[in-house]
């Protein structure tokens, strides 16, 4: 009896010991939450994880020719790129570009080649055309260099041992104005041919430009909006949220009209002896600027006006109330309690700007589009969707390195100031 009442009271409790009923209720309560998160983990994976790894995927896919000419891929990966390949890769070749024709194989392999060679896509129309339907006496080889000349060169099968991979990085390497040379080693295009390294520059310039005049604006409107009283600001909260009650269409549209030479602006300016001839405001870097900031600019003011709300007053009151300038007092007292939300303002609309298309294509010129531009043109007129894919990955990067190196700063920021 004594034994018993000498017993640590959480010992035993109804049979069982309480730590593994705390363990187990643990382990309930996350499965409940976890429960709770899966349909928003499935919806992330679907919508978000899926294509972006497929288009980081298409970046570097190069199955076309493995799909279609299997045989041939294979006898080309295993010659060493001298001389010609031997008759059995010929023979392979001749007999998977007959059948090709079916399912569309040859389309698919047609388009791959025209990236290496615009001519290709034609040379194997007429390879086709004229392929002998049963093996020639003289061999393929001799076959294939009567039908067309280029077969006797080592570059056309350079060029089909280059597509039969299953991976490249071909497109990665266009995307920044490179390619590999007949040694497979990395050179730069010629300077005629260079594109995307200005298109990606082109796009960062803007995006930072359109980043800084937002918060320039939305600041001090989001500071006014925070100190006003209640009934006042909700009021103007109403005119900042009305942007996103007008179509994105419509919003630069009406843009176009306002800055067009004979629009609203152009023609008060004349009437009020400003400008004696209209000024050119759109299809230009202007334009896109102007256009873009006014979509963005809520953004900016939403995420400042959330943490300018939460910033009691009194604290700069005090600091004027000891002797401090107002304006030293605002910038040393209230401006770094508003870094959270100048990080979360300037980073939403950087991100945003950066994948912009509508406007810069609308309101734009031919100097100001941006990478989303040609990731369309790829994927809706060329149907080059490594490129597009490539294009996309890269700038993926760039706004995650981007992000990293944000991130970095504001937190240093914070711990000096901590």
């Amino acid at each position: 009896m004594l034994q018993s009442e000498t017993q640590t009271p959480s010992a035993f409790f109804d049979g069982r010991s309480l730590k593994a009923k705390l363990r187990r209720a643990e382990r309930w309560r996350k499965i409940k939450a976890a429960a709770l998160v899966l349909p928003l983990a499935v919806f992330l994976v679907i919508v978000f994880v899926v294509p972006i790894s497929n288009m980081l995927w298409r970046s570097v896919d190069n199955t076309e020719l493995m799909q279609v000419m299997p045989e041939t891929a294979a006898h080309l990966q295993a010659w060493d790129g001298q001389g010609l390949p031997d008759e059995a890769t010929m023979a392979a070749f001749a007999e998977e570009l007959r059948a090709s024709r079916q399912g569309g194989g040859l389309g698919r392999i047609g388009r791959r080649l025209n990236y290496e060679d615009p001519a290709f896509r034609g040379l194997l129309m007429r390879t086709l055309r004229q392929l002998p339907v049963e093996q020639p006496v003289e061999g393929w080889r001799a076959s294939l260099q009567s039908i067309d000349a280029a077969w006797a060169e080592r570059e056309t099968w350079r060029a089909l041992q280059r597509a039969s991979s299953l991976t490249t990085d071909r497109y990665l390497l266009a995307a920044v104005d490179l390619q590999r040379d007949d040694d497979r080693q990395i050179q730069r295009i010629e300077a005629e041919q260079r594109v995307y390294v200005s298109v990606f520059q082109r796009t960062l310039v803007i995006a930072g430009s359109v980043t800084l005049i937002c918060l320039l604006m939305g600041f001090p409107l989001a500071y006014w909006l925070a100190t006003l009283p209640t009934s006042q600001s909700n009021l103007l909260m109403i005119f900042v949220l009305l942007p996103f009650w007008t179509s994105l269409l419509v919003r630069t549209a009406s843009w176009i009209v306002l800055l067009q030479t004979g629009g609203v602006i152009n023609t008060t300016l004349m009437a009020t002896g400003l400008t004696s001839d209209p000024l050119q405001l759109v299809f230009n870097r202007f334009g896109v600027l102007v256009a873009m900031v006014h979509i963005l600019l809520p953004f900016m003011i939403l995420p400042l006006y959330s943490v300018m709300k939460g910033i009691s007053p009194s604290y700069l009151r005090a600091a004027v109330s000891l002797g401090e300038h107002p304006f030293i007092a605002f910038w040393k007292v209230y401006v770094p309690q508003t870094i959270s939300g100048v990080a979360a303002g300037t980073l939403l609309v950087f991100i945003m700007a950066l994948g912009y298309y509508i406007t810069p294509a609308l309101v734009g010129g031919p100097s100001d589009q941006m990478v989303s531009y040609y990731v369309a043109y790829y994927t809706n007129t060329t149907n080059n969707w490594g490129m597009a894919a490539a294009l996309g990955s890269l700038l993926l990067i760039v706004t995650l390195l981007l992000y990293l190196v944000y991130h970095r700063m504001v937190n240093q920021k914070q711990l000096v100031r901590n």
